[in-house]
């Protein structure tokens, strides 16, 4: 199917993996509060709220990475000319407003303004790790990593539901992954970190340094891997996946101790989204099945 190269710009920019992934994390977190159900109302607005917020962090993200990218990644809708920053302004805006209407519509289902306040708060974090947090290095990872791990707990708010033990544990093990992964990415953007003054522990400690950095996150999230099963919280559907998603991280922090080049970590970045993501199906298999 043809695209229009504008179309696909905007579409490269949104990255709807990354919206569909944070939607996935709200339905999660409404699995496991619920144990296995939805609800089928909430779990549509927590999915739009998800996913148009993380939209518009992305476009947020490009725009001020446009001058970054222009060195890292050329190819991006905005160094190439391809989307205007004044479009990828708009574009976020109204990526945004949407989000928060939805979330404003959950607030008003279970008379609570909780959801609406909590996606406003991802929104906003979200954008000053743009503004400025990315240039703090870990302690902007930390940023990042919050906003992965607010959609799980979104989920349990929807429903009415406060956070439980189980949910909390899970988005302590994304929390611990996605840090990693994080670092990892200050690898691979460390050419273009270098121009901007980002200080990432690429930068600051070195490049192998930081891989054992991303390995010890990586290495952490493992240890609490088995606690759900131990547990009870997950059925036994639920090691496999975990196993394959532990395993998968584990080597990819090891090969970036050993190569820990920015191409490399380009590849594993990238890898380690799809080790996250079996750690998610895990979750979700475990509490459905």
């Amino acid at each position: 199917m043809w695209i229009p190269s504008k179309s696909k710009a905007f579409l490269n920019m949104l990255r709807p993996a990354n919206c569909v992934m944070m939607g996935i994390g709200v339905l999660t977190g409404e699995l496991i509060t619920l144990r296995g159900d939805l609800e089928i109302l909430p779990s549509l607005l927590g999915f739009l709220t998800a996913f148009t917020l993380t939209g518009a962090s992305m476009a947020i993200n490009d725009y001020f990475d446009r001058f970054v990218d222009a060195i890292n990644q050329p190819s991006r809708p905005l160094p190439s000319g391809l989307v205007s920053p004044g479009e990828a302004i708009g574009f976020a805006l109204a990526l945004g407003m949407v989000g928060l209407i939805s979330a404003g519509l959950s607030s008003l289902e279970y008379h609570s303004p909780l959801p609406f306040l909590i996606a406003a708060f991802s929104l906003f974090l979200s954008s000053y790790y743009s503004v400025k947090g990315k240039r703090m290095g870990l302690i902007g990872n930390i940023m990042v990593s919050t906003c992965v791990g607010i959609p799980f707990v979104y989920g349990s708010l929807i429903v009415g539901v406060g956070p439980t033990p189980p949910l909390i544990l899970f988005v302590l093990m994304a929390f611990l992954s996605n840090t990693g992964r994080e670092i990892l990415k200050g690898i691979a953007d460390v050419k273009g970190d270098r121009v901007r003054g980002v200080k990432t522990l690429a930068l600051t400690i070195g490049p192998r340094q930081a891989a054992f950095s991303v390995l010890g996150f990586y290495l952490a999230a493992v240890v609490l891997s088995p606690l759900p099963l131990l547990y009870r919280i997950v059925s036994l559907v639920y090691l496999p996946l975990v196993f394959l998603a532990d395993v998968g991280l584990v080597l990819t922090a090891i090969q970036a101790v050993s190569t820990p080049t920015p191409a490399v970590a380009l590849k594993l970045k990238k890898l380690s989204l799809v080790w996250m993501f079996f750690g998610l199906l895990a979750f979700i298999c475990g509490v459905s099945i």
